[in-house]
């Protein structure tokens, strides 16, 4: 479905990806881990188009999309929740929702999205009228999942959607995830707690410096050593 070959991408002269390719199939969720600083979020907003890549081809369906201007990465089907939410704090909930679908396609089953979002989030059902900046951390985490949604994704990009989130929350939030995807909608899931990324997704990559280091099913990456101990804390595999 997407495919990201032998991408790199540069702030200024500093070299923040180099020579990185990862694959995604239709319906498959797939996780990147790895350090701070590691490239992670760069990214995914090169999947999204934010960050225009300095070589390497990005391809979906098998048609070069490397030179489109990021909004028409969204007519093609890919979704962003950015790292740290960017809601519209004084919008509603409901405007920020409604801010998703604003693509011909999806605006005009724009009412059929919603109902969607809130069977998903009932909390949000609940509170359409109330501004986003009223809500909880993990509702704000919610609305800007939600509001991907709305844009009738086909792969939805999630960048570090447990930062900031209570253990608790956490384990909601990645039950849903796994529903989404479970729908049908592939995912590239960012992910610095490598614990859950690794149980939700069915392949991985581990990003290092700018570099993917390694990639696999999530069982075999954990039987990797330096994997469990880097990442996990842990000397040996724990059943």
């Amino acid at each position: 479905m997407f495919e990201a070959d032998r991408i790199s991408v540069s702030y200024g002269g500093a070299p923040a990806l180099s020579d990185v390719s990862i694959a995604i199939a239709a319906g498959e969720l797939v996780s990147v881990v790895g350090p701070n600083g590691a490239g992670k979020s760069t990214l995914i907003n090169a999947v999204a188009g934010i960050h225009r890549i300095k070589a390497g081809t990005l391809r979906l369906e098998g048609e070069d999309i490397s030179a489109l201007p990021a909004h028409r990465f969204c007519d093609r089907g890919l979704a962003i929740v950015p790292e740290g939410r960017r809601l519209f704090a004084g919008l509603s909930v409901r405007e920020n929702l409604e801010l998703g679908s604003y693509r011909a396609g999806a605006r005009a089953n724009r009412r059929r999205s919603l109902d969607r979002v809130c069977g998903i989030f009932p909390v949000l059902g609940q509170r359409l009228e109330q501004p986003a900046r009223v809500l909880s951390g993990g509702q704000q985490q919610m609305l800007a999942i939600g509001r991907a949604l709305m844009a009738e994704p086909r792969l939805l990009l999630l960048d570090e959607p447990s930062l900031g989130l209570a253990p608790t929350i956490v384990l909601d939030m990645f039950a849903v995830i796994r529903d989404i995807n479970r729908a049908g909608v592939a995912i590239l899931l960012v992910e610095q707690n490598v614990a859950m990324a690794l149980e939700v997704a069915s392949r991985a990559y581990v990003l290092e410096e700018g570099r993917i280091t390694t990639e696999g099913r999530p069982r075999d990456l954990l039987d990797q050593p330096h994997i469990r101990q880097a990442y996990l804390g842990q000397s040996r595999r724990v059943t």
